[in-house]
């Protein structure tokens, strides 16, 4: 088998076998291929496109690359969730512990941020002593001792994908959905789950900037899941502002363990008790999505949910503190306010702007071995709707430079459009697959 023949039969357009596909994978990941061709092969995948049958071939064979974890003597039904990226996309930090408080097992592989979608990880290690270098055993043992156990993706886990990814990141490849979809679900089934909810994200903050890419992408991603023995739910979720109020990893932990505290609502409580609903759905914990929505709800009235946020940082080495004391967290030193400049309604938000903002601050990574600052990045002020006078506050900007906030606040003001009648507001649940 020869790796040109098969970019040549790509690049015309042809379906190509699952052993040409698992050749392709093995040479990516044993070292075999050149660079060249991977991007050769990948440019005509993004152009000439992979049907189903291809893209799941393509997705087992590099979850097949590395390491495939095996959670099994874990007892109960292994729930997982993934979202696509998003700004201020607290839910894991919510979600999880929740879940984990009605006897449900999480066990989450997530990853870093680049760009402007925040990673979980880089959020986690804000906080103090947090340790998310959990190996295999350790999950294991978390998971029977607290059924939640939040960790890094392992060096050995799809590392197929790990290549991949880079080389699409640096030859325009990015925005295949064959390519995305193999990328996600490699991870999620290798990760050993019983059941997955994808939250794909929708909107100016979204890789999916429109409602049928979305649904397209969801829609592979289900039936992948499924075609290899996988309970998935794909929940399409807007992204036309940031879910949250607070951008950036210290501050993302303080919303998350707000409204763990029932301190916080609006659309970061309300899609994370979505997401969460079709986890405990998956596990057949609960019958109905508003049966699970109730329960989630009934664990933040009662603290369960946060007394498992506080068992997850002592099972962690976190600094279990932090949640009565934010203090102990990472904030930088220089702040800038960002007001209005004239009266009107917030009419739009290009919230990949303002995740660029947050990157401005130091908060995100414009490449991977970038460094982060823990303590950078926006509190917003305002939602989607409010009407807004002249020289109110829209955000709060932390960075560890004047210059920085600067840089900021210009990002910021250029991602807010203020007008002078209201106009409606986007759906925050677009759609279930």
């Amino acid at each position: 088998m020869n790796i040109i023949d098969i970019i040549l039969k790509k690049r015309d357009g042809n379906k190509l076998s699952n052993q040409e596909i698992a050749f392709f994978v093995k040479g990516v990941t044993d070292g075999s291929l050149p660079d060249y061709q991977i991007s050769a092969f990948l440019m005509a995948a993004f152009l000439k496109d992979m049907d189903t049958e291809e893209t799941a071939c393509l997705t087992m064979e590099m979850a097949r690359s590395g390491c495939m974890f095996d959670f099994s003597e874990i007892k109960g039904f292994k729930a997982d969730k993934h979202s696509t990226g998003g700004v201020a996309d607290t839910t894991t930090l919510v979600l999880a512990p929740l879940v984990a408080s009605t006897g449900v097992p999480v066990i989450k592989m997530s990853g870093r941020g680049l760009g402007f979608s925040g990673g979980t990880i880089d959020k986690l290690e804000s906080i103090p002593g947090f340790n998310v270098n959990v190996t295999e055993e350790e999950a294991i043992a978390f998971a029977k001792q607290s059924n939640i156990v939040l960790m890094s993706q392992t060096d050995n886990l799809t590392p197929a994908d790990k290549k991949l990814y880079a080389l699409r990141d640096v030859t325009g490849t990015v925005d295949s959905i064959p390519l995305i979809a193999g990328s996600i679900m490699s991870k999620k089934i290798a990760a050993g789950a019983d059941g997955i909810v994808l939250d794909v994200k929708c909107g100016s903050g979204a890789f999916m900037q429109t409602l049928d890419s979305a649904k397209t992408l969801a829609t592979i991603m289900v039936d992948m899941g499924r075609h290899v023995g996988r309970k998935v739910t794909a929940v399409i979720s807007g992204m036309d502002q940031p879910l949250g109020m607070n951008i950036g990893n210290s501050l993302e932990v303080i919303e998350a363990i707000e409204v763990l505290k029932g301190n916080v609502s609006g659309d970061l409580l309300d899609v994370s008790l979505t997401l969460g609903a079709h986890m405990l759905l998956l596990a057949e914990r609960v019958n109905t999505v508003s049966e699970g929505k109730d329960l989630l709800q009934s664990h933040i009235k009662n603290g369960m949910g946060l007394a498992k946020f506080h068992e997850l940082l002592v099972q962690q080495g976190g600094n279990p503190e932090i949640i009565n004391n934010y203090s102990l967290l990472p904030l930088a030193k220089c702040k800038e306010l960002v007001c209005c400049q004239k009266d009107g309604y917030l009419n739009h938000m290009d919230t990949a702007l303002i995740g660029r903002a947050s990157l401005e601050t130091g908060a995100g990574r414009a490449f991977k071995e970038q460094p982060l600052d823990f303590g950078a990045g926006i509190i917003m002020k305002k939602r989607l709707g409010d009407f807004i006078k002249k020289g109110e506050p829209l955000a709060e900007i932390y960075a560890s430079t004047d210059v920085q906030c600067a840089s900021a606040a210009d990002y910021l003001q250029q991602a807010i459009t203020i007008g002078e009648d209201k106009q409606p507001l986007p759906p925050l649940i677009l759609e279930i697959i």
